[in-house]
């Protein structure tokens, strides 16, 4: 059996698509399908439904996927320990965050840097449940999330700041001069806040509905860029963590609640797993140097 092999089905069952899978692996459609039809000689079973495009995994499959990742993370952290025996770590951290987290990508990526200089950073925007998904299926080292909601099971956590929400309108809106308002305020505006597949949407109806206070938004959105582009437009107020308010253009006001919600922390987690991934240990001892000082323009 080739590792070679377990990659093609691995990427496979992600990407559900044959001639992505195959861009992806950097090989042609054939080259991928031949290696997925010796792995399936190996085993002495169909792993793949497929007919003119792929379908869906067997049965076999599902079974195989989870340990097949699993062998091909190993196998990636033994080279990465290996050559760390022989000098600074190296390789590929892959580091998924929820938006909410985003401004803090920017300090980690520095602390990274000048602590393991040799090690590249990928970073994917991805939702809490996704971020969970995709740490157990070995396809990240580490997570940037809400680390007291609904954190991920089986992980190690690092806390690295807790956040406020903040209300922002335009600066032409009739609220722009007021230091805060009240939740009845906001609710009578024309809001744009992210959709309920996201975290942070529901730790905030979570926090209103203590309150008796339920927001209807016009609009909603997975990314706070979409949300500060329709409040600039001046249709629009939005909701978004205290950490962005350095990152705000200058038509922005920020205003704060009369009645404040309970901050939310956020931090860095990784698999709980014996032995811990060199990349996955390493993004934690960053975080555990990092959390104390980092400090956002608020």
């Amino acid at each position: 059996m080739q590792l070679r092999s377990l990659e093609y089905f691995v990427v496979l069952a992600r990407e559900q698509h044959f001639a992505r899978a195959a861009d992806i692996c950097g090989v042609t459609q054939p080259t991928l399908s031949a290696g997925l039809a010796a792995l399936e000689v190996h085993f002495g079973k169909r792993l793949v439904v497929r007919e003119r495009r792929f379908v869906e995994l067997t049965p076999e499959g599902t079974a195989l996927l989870p340990w097949a990742q699993q062998v091909l993370a190993a196998c990636a952290s033994m080279k990465t320990a290996v050559a760390g025996d022989q000098g600074p770590l190296r390789g590929e951290l892959r580091l998924g965050a929820i938006p909410a987290s985003m401004p803090a990508i920017g300090p980690f990526a520095r602390a990274l840097a000048a602590a393991f200089p040799d090690v590249s950073l990928t970073v994917r925007s991805l939702t809490s449940r996704e971020i969970e998904r995709a740490l157990a299926a070995f396809e990240l080292d580490a997570g940037m999330t809400y680390i007291d909601h609904e954190a991920p099971s089986q992980s190690l956590s690092v806390p690295l700041y807790a956040e406020q929400s903040m209300f922002v309108v335009a600066a032409q809106s009739p609220l722009a001069t007021r230091a805060t308002v009240t939740w009845d305020e906001v609710a009578a505006n024309a809001l744009c806040l992210l959709h309920q597949g996201m975290q942070n949407r529901r730790i905030l109806d979570a926090a209103l509905a203590k309150l008796g206070i339920a927001l209807h938004p016009h609009a909603t959105a997975d990314s706070y860029v979409a949300l500060l582009a329709m409040v600039g437009s001046g249709a629009f107020a939005t909701i978004v963590p205290d950490s962005y308010v350095g990152l705000l253009p200058g038509w922005a006001r920020v205003i704060g609640f009369a009645t404040p919600l309970p901050p939310c922390r956020i931090g860095l987690v990784i698999p709980e797993r014996t032995p811990p991934a060199p990349l996955a240990l390493a993004a934690l001892m960053v975080a555990e140097k990092l959390g104390p000082s980092l400090v956002f323009d608020r």
